[in-house]
This record gives C-alpha cells, structure tokens and sequence, in this order.
C-alpha cells in the first residue's frame, strides 16, 4: 500500500460562542476519518482554529469591557477544551489572528491585485453617527418591509421569512446605538469574481475537469453549476473583500483604515495552522501547497458554507499560486428528536453541558457514526434511539463478549490466551472470516458512510455473540475434562473481541485504548487484523463501559431548557447572516411578485396530483431529471424536471407532488416532455417540490 501524505482540515469556529452538539458532527466526523487513515500507515495531518476576527467580535469584546484579544484567547480554551472532552485530537489549533495568517491573507490578496483581480468601487451603507462605524446588516434593524413586523434584522425577517437589503428596511436603527443610520459612501475593494478567468477556471473546477478526481460531491456540484449558470451566463456577482474601521481583523496593505472581511482570511486560516505545525515539527509547508503538490487536501465543512469553500477559496487560491483542495467533503445539518434545535425545548446543547451530565463522549461519536453516511443529508439525534442504541450495540454486543469470556482467562487459566494448535476448526473459521470484512470497513471509512462500517461491525458482533452463547462458556467451566475446550472459546472469544476493537477504534479511541490496556498490547493498528493474539499474557478484565442511563437525558434536556443560553442566539445569528450574505454574493435574484391575475386565468391551469412512479437521470443534462408521473390517467406520463441539483432520484420515488396537466407538451432532444412539476425556490439555496397532504390521490385536482 503507497503511503500517502494528507492535510486534513475541519471548518474554523467562530469565536463568539459554545460548541453545541451541531458543531460537533463535523468535527468528530473529521476525527474518525482522520484516525482511520493514521491506522492506516498514512502521514495525515489535522489542524483547525479558532475563526476570530469580525465585528461582532469587537463588541462583545467592548460590551464585556475587554479587548478583542482577551476575548478569543478565552473562547480559545473553551473550544479546545470542549473538542478535548470528545477526543477530537487536532495536530495543531490555532487562531486566525496570528502573524502566520495575516502573512498568507496580505500574500495572497497582492497575488490578486498584481493578477488585476482587485477593483476598487465606491458603495453606499448605513452608517452609525453615534458609533461612528459603518453597520453590517445584522447590526440594523427596523420595521419588516413585506410584513411591517418591528426589530427585524437589515437581511431577513424572523416573522415573515423575507429576505431583503438593510435599505429596504421601514424605520432602520443601530442595533449598536439606537442611533438612526445614514447612508454614506466608501470605497470598498473586490475580488472580481465576475472575470473571464475566475468564471473559467470555476466551471472546470467545480465539475472535476481540471483535477483528477472531482472536487466535490454530486449534490454539491450540481449545486454550484446551479450558483454559475450555463455556460456563457454570469451570475456571479465580484465579492467584497474589505470593511472599514473600525474593525477587529487584518488591514489591508497600502489601505489605511480598510480590513479584510473575515471571510477572507478565515479559510486563509487552515494554512495559518499548519504553518505553526510545520514550523514545529519540521515539515514542509510548500510540499503540501505549491500548485503542482502530489499530497492530498480535505476540507471537512458544513453545507451551509460550500460557497466560501467551492467557489470562493480555491478561485482565490489558483489566482494566487497555491493548489486547491482535492476534495471538499460538505454534511449536512444535526436536527435533535426530528426538529431544529431549540432552546425551548431543552434540545440546544452545547457540548460542556453534554459532558457534564453524560460524561461519555464516545456515546455521542458512536451515534453520530452510525448515522453518518459522506452525503450532505441532515442527521436526527433522536434522544432515545440515541440510549437506546448505545445500550443495544456497545455495552448489549460489543462489550458483552469480553465481559462474559475474560474472567475464566484469569481465573482458570493464569490469564493466558490459548496456543495456535489448540484453536478448533470452527473458530479459525470464525476469526478468518472477521478478517475477511476488513476491506469493506475499510472502504466505508474511507468514504465516510460510517453507518455502513458501523452495521457491518456490529454484523460481526452478533457473529461473535451467537458463538459465545452456542459455546456457553459458563456451562464448559462447570463441566469435568472441558479445560481445554473453554480455553480455546474464551481465547477465540477476545480475538473477536479484538478484532472488533480493531474496526471501532477511529470511533471509540478512548474505550480502544482501555481495551488495549486489558489485552496488554501495543496501540492496535489496521494491518493488526491479520495477528491473532495467542499463548500471550492478558490483564485482568474491569468493566470497559457501562450502561446510559436515560434519566441522565432528561436530566440534561432540564437542565438547558432552563439556562437558555444567550449566546446560543448569536450563533443562531451569525449562521444565518452567512446563509444570507453568501446568497447575495453569489446570485442575483428578484425579489418583486409578479403582477395580479383573476381567477378566470387561474382556472385555466389545470394542476394535478402526481404520484412519482419512477426517477433517473438523463444523461448529457447538467439539471434535470425524468420524472415517470401517474395522474389517474391510463398511462403515465413522462416530465423532464430540473431539480437534479436538489433530489437523489431514488428517493423521489413513490412520493407524491403537483404537477400542470394542461401544458403544452414540450419537444425536448432527451425526449417529449408532457407537463410540469411545481418547485419553490427563493434567495435561500435549494429547490423544493410541492407535496400534497397525507391522503390525496394520484389525478386529484388542485384548486
């Protein structure tokens, strides 16, 4: 096997904030696929930081009365002991506010400007009079422009779900001062990715063309083609890259009073960290970014910032000299009991208070694998599934085989393990064929689809257990001239056990670690599934885990619905203020509604419930897919769709939607289109197909 050389980065937290239980399906995700590849044999490499710049940072700094600096060399801690807590095990995490970032950011930014890819326009904005500062859009509000609901944010409405400019605002004040804002102009500089070689060279990235494996998951690519337009069409808007002061961050060279905006040097971040660890543990910078390097770059991100990182980033990096991520590995959101988080209902639970009440981190990873498949799907901690999993598949499967074997070892037999020439038949067989699934959980890891690794881990753990209780050891112990019998099962039984252990290490370190402490070994490797452990000495065996008591949930659950953490809403905010602002950035869109009809030109559309008998893809189309409908007529009806950015055409499948009957069949050169399926879409990223009510029937009118 060649062994590769891997960086490897999470997504950099904000500084302004807790780690909550959502964060952390990235981070242990990074974890795991990390971990395996290091069993691997592979050199990898796992850094992160602390995204720290912004101007909510300098006023929560100035609100609490302490600098910006003592303000995230706090949050730092907390968030590297959190990830701590949950044995996320970076190489180096550090900060974007260090000399190793601000000298890559000033670098690359005059890469750009020398590449002529800077312009220099003058903008218009609110302006606080009181604060004296230029206010970001989360930073004014006022009445709702669509609904007139009042304290609404400068981007969206919370009551309405209107997305808008801060100057559309009815009535704006400062969220700072109060003060009533006033539009002034300032220069601001741009990264103009509306160029000729920005758009060129983003097309062929973002589809795989220029690399030799694409970049980015279907769903994610389609999505991008999406944000780009056709070819020839440019819908990218040029990026503004710079605020005024006064501002905690990065100023610009040769442009006083003006600073980067944290969404430039934040991903700049990830080369700041690694500088740090090259610079500790001699390793070569440039080997892993020069343009033609031949190590390999992850990006583990959540779906919500794939703008910054799919188009941003790597147009930033290419025009600046540097190699591009080899891939770009975005999931989706964590949803707790089938909905949002939510303060509310005590379901918004930051990770110390996770550890404070459940004390086991590696319950949570163990959970959180199991539902993790590499998509970009959303994932459900149902509460309790989650006890119910863990008490089912750990402590019921996996634990029970060393807990029901081991003590005869070191009762019976001085804790030694049997020889190679007593083992039977049967449990060679056994341990040869655990041996066997090595490669499929390897593939899976390697994928990320963790839940595949994870059912096929417990497979063999129900294997192992129906051994154990077809054998009964607690029987042979019992029985006259079975010694040597019950040490051969008890022997086969903790190399499956081991073995086990083996394939749950990137997901359970500590519990692994414990269980290498009991079987007196060494750190297990991947390529230890090929040693069995025989004729060797082992420790006395000591409960390795125990089980969760679901009284502790509700504790915890109480316990957050109680303190409902202010800082839970910041984080809340400044989510969506990057959904918002990104979605600006990117694409233009009308926001205005389309003049009224009367009823008479409604009833001409004839709109019909569809059930989706078949979904697939069409090949040589970038968007659409073909849709086999039935409405209650004879035959079935066949729609090209474009929502192939949106939907895996297999789970399309047996749902129901809304379609127009009475349009005029479209010739089309993959084939005779014959209606149209209804989709919302908006300035929020994705498209939606309209389902009807549980209860409607294929052919039903819409009216």
């Amino acid at each position: 096997m060649t062994k590769r050389k891997i960086l490897v980065t999470s997504a950099l937290p904000y500084a302004n904030g807790s780690i909550h239980l959502g964060h952390l399906v990235e981070y242990i995700q990074t974890d795991i696929w990390v971990r395996f590849q290091k069993m691997r044999g592979h050199e990898v490499h796992y850094v992160c930081a602390d995204d720290t710049h912004g101007t909510p940072i300098m006023l929560r700094a100035e609100k609490e009365g302490i600098t910006p600096e003592q303000l995230i060399a706090r949050v730092w801690q907390e968030h590297y002991d959190d990830f701590k807590s949950f044995h996320v095990e970076f190489d180096n995490y550090g900060s974007t506010n260090s000399n190793e970032t601000r000298e890559y950011s000033q670098s690359i930014y005059l890469k750009l400007k020398n590449a002529n890819l800077i312009e220099v326009r003058s903008i218009e904005q609110y302006y606080d009079p009181v604060k004296n500062m230029f206010l970001p859009d989360r930073f004014i509000k006022g009445e709702c422009p669509k609904c007139a609901a009042k304290d609404q944010y400068g981007d969206n409405c919370e009551v309405c779900g209107a997305a808008y400019t801060p100057t559309d605002l009815k009535n704006p004040y400062s969220a700072v001062s109060g003060a009533k804002p006033e539009l002034r102009s300032s220069d601001h500089y741009f990264f103009k990715l509306s160029a000729d070689t920005c758009q060129q060279f983003l097309r062929g990235w973002t589809t795989g063309r220029l690399t030799k494996t694409p970049p980015l998951q279907q769903e994610a690519a389609n999505k991008m083609q999406e944000w780009l337009g056709a070819e020839g069409e440019n819908k990218l808007t040029d990026w503004d890259i710079s605020r005024d002061a006064p501002y905690f961050g990065f100023e610009i060279p040769d442009a006083p009073g003006k600073y980067f905006y944290v969404w430039l040097d934040a991903p700049v971040g990830y080369m700041g960290s690694f500088r740090q660890l090259c610079d500790a543990r001699q390793i070569d910078f440039d080997a892993f970014w020069k343009q033609d390097s031949d190590t390999e770059l992850y990006h583990f991100i959540g779906k919500d910032i794939l703008y910054f990182h799919a188009l941003f980033w790597p147009a930033m990096l290419q025009h600046a000299g540097f190699r591009t991520p080899t891939k770009l590995f975005a999931h989706g959101f964590l949803t707790v009991n089938g909905e949002k988080m939510s303060k509310s209902r005590g379901t918004f639970i930051t990770a110390r208070s996770y550890m404070d009440h459940i004390k086991n981190a590696e319950y949570l990873r163990y959970y959180y694998s199991a539902k993790l498949n590499g998509s970009m799907e959303d994932i459900d901690l149902s509460l309790d599934d989650f006890v119910a999993k863990v008490n089912s598949d750990l402590i019921g499967k996996y634990i029970n085989i060393a807990s029901r074997s081991a003590g005869f070892i070191s009762k019976q037999f001085d804790g030694v393990l049997a020889s190679q020439d007593t083992i039977e038949a049967n449990g060679t067989e056994l341990m040869n064929s655990f041996i066997s699934s090595s490669d499929l959980i390897a593939a899976a890891y390697e994928d990320r689809d963790y839940g595949k690794a994870v059912r096929e881990i417990m497979r063999l753990a129900d294997l192992a257990n129906e051994y154990v209780n077809v054998q009964a050891p607690w029987v042979l112990a019992k029985q006259d001239g079975q010694e040597q019998r019950l040490h051969v099962v008890c022997t086969v039984s903790l190399n499956l056990f081991r073995l086990l252990t083996i394939y749950l290490k990137p997901i359970l370190p500590k519990l692994a670690s414990q269980v290498e402490a009991f079987l007196n070994i060494g750190p297990l490797s991947w390529t230890d599934t090929a040693r069995p452990l025989l004729g060797h000495r082992i420790n006395a065996y000591s409960h390795l885990a125990t089980r969760l008591d679901p009284k502790l949930i509700e504790d915890m659950v109480a316990a957050n619905r109680e303190s409902l953490q202010p800082q839970a809403q910041s984080e809340q905010r400044h989510a969506a203020h990057q959904q918002h602002t990104a979605n600006k950035e990117v694409a233009k869109s009308s926001k205005d509604f389309e003049p009224f009809i009367g009823i008479e030109d409604f009833t001409k559309i004839d709109l019909r419930v569809a059930k989706i008998i078949n979904a697939e893809l069409v090949e040589g189309a970038e968007k659409l897919l073909r849709l086999t409908l039935d409405i209650g007529e004879g035959k079935p009806r066949t729609v090209f769709a474009g929502i192939k950015s949106a939907y895996d055409p297999e789970k399309l499948k047996g749902r129901l939607t809304v379609m127009v009957a009475n349009l005029t069949p479209r010739k089309m050169k993959f084939g005779l289109s014959e209606g149209m399926v209804l989709a919302a879409s908006g300035e929020t990223p994705g498209l939606f197909i309209l389902s009807p009510d549980e209860g409607a029937l294929p052919g039903m009118r819409v009216k």
